[in-house]
């Protein structure tokens, strides 16, 4: 199988500052030109990350979370998107980081204690009790990141127990990935018919000698209408 490995933000990012410019909007992005502290997260989970995250801020003051993704992510180069399933990613696979400096919240607004937590790819179950919740499968699972072993071949009944725990109930905390916008930078944008904030961001794929752009889209603020 062919594999495809994104490498994470180009430089160029790393001076930007950016903020939406939607009429009335209060979310805006920042980049972080720093790891992860060693007592943070473990050294083997930092070495995955890469060197720049992304904040998420409401207005000019509240953090409402940070992430950082992986360095490299593999992907299957022959995937062919679907209506349903968009991201050519494993499941259980690392993507990232998240950090809550204060509680925060998943897309089923369940409450997510302040904390870090990995990000690992999921789908959703196609079941009569989660339609109409998203368009997509495609989710990212939060996992208590002094639970999460960087290397583990994650079973989806593992992973799904595990990211319970995080939001303290039976229902996996999940930020939910949606249909990739255009655009070469980070920057958040408003889903007013859904009232989501969704944060777009765009990594360079490699395949052998040839590079693509593999954008990614995920709501960080706001939860599914159930």
């Amino acid at each position: 199988m062919s594999m495809l490995k994104i490498r994470s933000f180009p430089a160029v990012f790393l001076l930007a500052m950016i903020v939406s410019t939607v009429a009335g909007q209060e979310y805006s992005v920042e980049l972080i030109n720093a790891v992860p502290e060693a007592d943070e997260v473990s050294e083997e989970l930092a070495g995955q990350l890469a060197s720049t995250g992304i904040r998420v801020k409401r207005g000019s003051k509240r953090n409402v979370c940070e992430i950082w993704f992986c360095r490299e992510l593999s992907v299957d180069a022959g995937f062919k998107p679907t209506e349903e399933r968009l991201y050519p990613f494993s499941p259980g696979q690392l993507i990232g980081l998240l950090h809550f400096s204060r509680r925060g919240s998943d897309f089923r607004d369940q409450t997510v204690g302040r904390g870090w937590y990995t990000l690992r790819f999921g789908l959703q179950p196609v079941d009569g009790n989660h339609e109409g919740t998203s368009p997509t499968r495609d989710f990212l699972m939060l996992v208590d990141a002094e639970q999460d072993e960087h290397d583990k071949q994650w079973t989806v009944e593992d992973l799904q127990q595990m990211s319970a725990e995080a939001a303290g109930s039976t229902h996996p905390a999940m930020l939910s990935l949606q249909r990739a916008s255009e655009g070469s930078q980070p920057a958040i944008r408003h889903d007013e018919a859904n009232d989501w904030w969704i944060l777009h961001v765009v990594d360079q794929g490699i395949d052998g000698d040839n590079t693509q752009e593999i954008p990614i889209d995920l709501v960080v603020v706001g939860h599914a209408a159930e």
